[in-house]
C-alpha cells in the first residue's frame, strides 16, 4: 500500500484527499507545515508527497527544493498543489523539483489519476538490453547511465524519458507523443512539463546533453551526431 504525505496546512482539504487516498488503496499521513513535513520524513520515506506550495514557516517551494538536493529525498515524486495557477507558477513549481503540479481548486479523480500516472513513472524499468549510442550508455536491468564510461545521475522521471529516446534513435518525437509513451496519461499533464524534463535530462547528461536536440516546431530526438560537439573533456557548447 503506497504511503502519500500530504503537506497541506488547511485541514479541510487535507482529510478531504486523505480520504479519498485511503478508499483508493493509499496510506495516507499528514504534515500542516514545513517542521511537521520534515519530521515525517525523518521518520519514514513516502513512495509520493502531494506539497502545498503556500505553508506556514517555509514554502513547499522551498521543501521542493531541499528535498531534490537530499539524497535521501532525491528521487521521491513530489505533485505540488496550489491556487497560483498561470504559467510562470506552474514553471517554477517543476523548476522546484515537482514531477506535476496541479491548480486548486481540483477534481478529487483527477487528483487520483495523477498521482497514479507519477507513480506509474517511478516503477523501475522493465529490464531489457543494454542501450549504446555514441559514448552514451543507459542499461535499463540496473537502472544505469553513463557516457564514455563515466556515471551519471538522472531523476527516475529523466531515466524513462532518456530511456525512450534512446530507443527510438534519431526519430523526432512531438511533446504529445513523448507525453503519451514516457508519461503515459497525457490527459492530465501538460506539454510544457516535457521542456521541464528535457532541460533536467540535459542538464543531468551534462557533456553528452547536447545530443538531445531541439527540432524546432516539431519536438526533440536524441541522435548520435548533434549539431554541437560533444566531447568528454569540457563541457558542450
Amino acid at each position: 500500500m503506497p504511503a502519500v504525505l500530504i503537506v497541506e496546512d488547511e485541514s479541510a482539504i487535507a482529510e478531504l484527499i486523505a480520504v479519498n487516498l485511503r478508499h483508493n488503496g493509499f496510506r495516507p499521513r499528514w504534515a500542516m507545515d514545513s517542521d511537521s513535513a520534515q519530521r515525517e520524513i525523518d521518520a519514514g520515506l513516502p513512495d509520493l508527497i502531494l506539497l502545498d506550495w503556500m505553508l506556514p514557516g517555509e514554502s513547499g517551494l522551498t521543501l521542493a527544493k531541499r528535498w531534490r538536493t537530499d539524497p535521501r529525498t532525491k528521487d521521491i515524486p513530489i505533485i505540488m498543489l496550489t491556487a497560483r495557477g498561470d504559467e510562470a507558477d506552474r514553471v517554477a513549481g517543476l523548476d522546484a523539483g515537482a514531477d506535476d503540479y496541479i491548480a486548486k481548486p481540483f477534481s478529487t479523480k483527477e487528483l487520483l489519476a495523477r498521482v497514479r500516472a507519477v507513480l506509474r513513472r517511478r516503477a523501475p524499468e522493465d529490464a531489457g538490453e543494454l542501450i549504446a549510442i555514441a559514448g552514451l550508455s543507459l542499461d535499463p536491468a540496473t537502472h544505469r547511465v553513463s557516457f564514455q564510461e563515466q556515471a551519471l545521475k538522472l531523476g527516475p522521471t529523466e531515466f524513462k524519458l532518456l530511456h525512450y529516446l534512446m530507443g527510438h534513435a534519431e526519430r523526432v518525437h512531438s511533446r504529445a507523443q513523448l507525453l503519451d509513451k514516457v508519461w503515459g496519461d497525457h490527459v492530465y499533464i501538460e506539454e510544457r512539463t516535457v521542456d521541464v524534463h528535457v532541460k533536467r535530462l540535459r542538464e543531468a547528461l551534462a557533456q553528452a546533453g547536447a545530443m538531445v536536440e531541439t527540432v524546432r516546431g516539431a519536438g526533440y530526438r536524441l541522435t548520435a551526431k548533434p549539431a554541437v560537439a560533444v566531447v568528454a573533456d569540457k563541457a558542450s557548447a
